[in-house]
């Protein structure tokens, strides 16, 4: 509002020059006797009383339109100009020079901002050791095992909407890039491309127990699920004084080993059953296709619900 009053008597002072400019110009070249000190008083009361109409007036005007920090400026910058003339009007009629009015800037402090590294919490019983952080940068994918791994699984889904509806709801949403590679950083363990490429096809499973895709009395975790699962094993070898391991438990039965990819299952033996991850999820589509069994067991339907005859 103080804004909008300093541009309307701007305004107001700018139409006093004006106006008195206009009269010195009509003047003839030999001045005129001085008026009473009653006129003076009268033509400086009527015109005190204009510049206030005036100042008002604008004032009105406005503060109807809205303002920005252009036409701010502006307005600072014509009052300073019209004071600027004013005082030279003035102080011209006395015979003095006036001396320039340097307007005084706003100083402006700028407040640094300084980040704050974020911190691992510790969870319960879990070594310093176990977690890890680390650089999360997310690796590209092979466009082949990508494909490969892709292709499985939509045998799978197909299979599953045909014949057991209730547990192809439970297939977990896609994961992410960004997810995976914050794992891989808190674990130290590069994910095999092809359990990367399952995960951001499904990140795990979800609903009911009972209705949870699965095989064999197998079912499969997700990102954050196979991280915690290592940070556990992680704590579980410290405390026997034994390297950190570097396996991923991928699901209840399963685990992947990160050098070589290979697929084991622990209640099954320790020689590996899968080459690959890929290769767990052909066999699982081929199960389901064909009839065939899975870690012993056979696939059948119940109610909407996909059953392993013979689970482990």
């Amino acid at each position: 509002m103080l804004k909008l009053v300093r541009l309307a008597l701007t305004a107001a002072i700018l139409t006093a020059i004006a106006v008195r400019l206009r009269r010195r110009s009509r003047t003839p070249g030999k001045p005129p006797a001085p008026p009473a000190p009653k006129a003076v008083a009268s033509r400086r009361t009527g015109l005190a009383w204009a510049v206030i109409a005036g100042a008002v007036a604008l004032t009105l005007a406005a503060a109807l339109i809205p303002t920005g920090p252009q036409v701010v400026s502006e307005a600072q910058m014509a009052v300073y100009q019209a004071q600027q003339s004013a005082m030279s009007v003035a102080m011209g009629d006395r015979g003095e020079t006036p001396a320039p009015v340097t307007p005084t800037p706003t100083p402006v402090t700028l407040t640094p901002v300084t980040p704050r590294p974020v911190a691992a919490t510790p969870s319960p019983g879990i070594p310093a050791a176990c977690m890890l952080s680390g650089q999360a940068t997310a690796r590209p994918i092979s466009p082949r095992v990508r494909a490969a791994v892709n292709r499985q699984w939509r045998r799978i889904e197909r299979w599953l909407r045909a014949y057991a509806p209730r547990t192809y709801a439970s297939l977990g949403a896609p994961g992410r890039a960004g997810t995976v590679a914050l794992a891989e950083a808190q674990t130290g363990l590069e994910f095999p491309d092809d359990l990367r490429a399952s995960l951001l096809r499904h990140n795990g499973v979800s609903g009911p127990p009972a209705a949870r895709f699965g095989f064999g009395g197998e079912q499969m975790r997700g990102v954050r699920e196979i991280r915690d699962r290592w940070r556990e094993d992680c704590a579980a070898r410290a405390g026997r004084g034994d390297p950190i391991g570097r396996v991923l438990r991928v699901g209840t039965l399963t685990e992947v080993d990160a050098d070589t990819g290979q697929v084991v299952a622990p209640a099954v033996g320790p020689e590996p059953i899968w080459p690959s991850y890929h290769g767990m999820l052909r066999d699982v589509a081929d199960a389901l296709e064909k009839g065939r069994p899975v870690l012993g067991a056979r696939p059948t339907v119940e109610d909407g619900l996909l059953r392993w005859s013979g689970d482990l």
